[in-house]
């Protein structure tokens, strides 16, 4: 991810992140923080959007950063019907015992036949927007990341809207995969430091049981559906320190759903050759996986001039445990300091983190003053990071 020279903001911010740490715990650093500010360039990382970190009026890098931004709001839904592990190893070769070993999850949702992906996004939405104490009325622009649409056409953010009745936003779909949600974040950022909008919903929210094929146990053993949401404001209780985004399109075919586009539009062959359903290569995606959010992690602490015990918490995409612990250990974080919540949700894509951090904010896992390192990858190939303080709860 770009970089620039000394920025004296960045500098002045990560010291009063310490400051407070230390007043905190008397005196004592809290756990979470480090003195040590890395004032040398940023490394870019290939096909990376120039990151941004925050600052009141500065310029770091590319960027000159003006206001703040913060997560106000959280919520999330997961639908009531479960598929097991047991569920699955009548349709496929496969056991409880195979799929825990390799995944780490014993459990996913499945949505209602009736319900879309916009069902489950007005859910989340509306309880980030309850989280937050704001109305549909105060929202200025909604974002849904999504590999799996109500429709083409519509945007699923503009049914969202009406079904909220947030008249006065514009509205907008994100696809970039399993990272939609923190791209969500990182415009949203963008859009509210810029006073382009007051308060931002963004939403990640997929039916990937829809686009799974259950005679394939490679692909069918991952995916389960849910949504998450936040609203992004000037203020709020985990403000945006660090975001940055990056892609790389060369390697496109590693995660894919090949037909129902103008490529290759829907007709009896593709259809015949489950060309709709989504596919993947394991072992390919494994390693960009893990070293795509390693490197974005490494990226982000090094803009911050931060290092790894100054994590209090690390939440990368719920792919599957095997990942989310490489990621960890790959980027010196302890594991008990990796959130991971595969084991009865599975990977739900774009909505992973935000149904990460909203279920472990909601078990009282976090305290105020502690960073929190957010990951994400996914079709395209897109990554992205970001890094939040905790604030006081309300």
């Amino acid at each position: 991810m770009a970089g620039g020279g000394t920025c004296p903001e960045r500098v002045r911010k990560v010291r009063e992140h310490i400051a407070y740490a230390r007043s905190a715990k008397g005196g004592q650093t809290r756990q979470g923080y480090s003195a040590l500010v890395n004032n040398e360039a940023t490394p870019r990382v290939p096909g990376s959007i120039a990151p941004t970190t925050r600052s009141t009026t500065s310029s770091c890098g590319r960027h000159t950063r003006v206001g703040t931004s913060a997560i106000a709001g959280l919520g999330y839904y997961l639908p009531k019907d479960v598929i097991t592990n047991a569920d699955l190893s009548s349709l496929v070769d496969t056991s409880d015992e195979w799929i825990t070993e390799r995944t780490g999850i014993h459990s996913r949702r499945r949505a209602d036949k009736l319900h879309a992906t916009s069902d489950l996004g007005f859910s989340a939405a509306a309880a980030a927007l309850e989280d937050a104490h704001l109305t549909a009325d105060d929202i200025d622009m909604i974002l849904v990341a999504t590999a799996t649409p109500d429709s083409p056409v519509p945007a699923t953010a503009c049914i969202v809207q009406k079904m909220l009745g947030a008249f006065g936003a514009a509205a907008m779909d994100i696809n970039a995969g399993c990272s939609g949600f923190l791209y969500g974040l990182h415009t949203a950022d963008a859009l509210v430091r810029a006073g382009a909008a007051r308060h931002v919903l963004v939403i990640g929210a997929e039916i990937l049981t829809r686009v799974t094929d259950y005679s394939d146990r490679r692909t069918c053993i991952l995916f389960g559906d849910g949504a998450g949401a936040c609203v992004v404001s000037a203020r709020g209780v985990f403000e945006l320190l660090y975001t940055g985004a990056g892609a790389d399109g060369t390697q496109l075919d590693l995660i894919s759903i090949p037909a129902g586009g103008s490529r290759s539009p829907a007709s009896n062959a593709t259809v015949a050759e489950r060309q709709h359903y989504l596919k993947l290569d394991g072992g390919r995606v494994f390693r960009q996986a893990v070293r795509r959010m390693v490197e974005a992690g490494h990226a982000a602490l090094a803009a911050t001039g931060l290092t790894s015990d100054d994590i209090a918490w690390a939440i990368p995409h719920q792919a599957n445990a095997r990942i989310i612990s490489a990621v960890g250990e790959q980027l010196g974080i302890a594991v008990p300091k990796v959130v991971m919540d595969v084991a009865e949700v599975g990977n739900t894509s774009a909505a992973s983190v935000p149904i990460a951090l909203a279920r472990a904010r909601n078990a009282g896992s976090f305290v105020a003053g502690q960073l929190i390192l957010l990951l994400a990858f996914g079709a395209g190939l897109t990554w992205a990071c970001q890094i939040v303080r905790v604030g006081e709860a309300r």
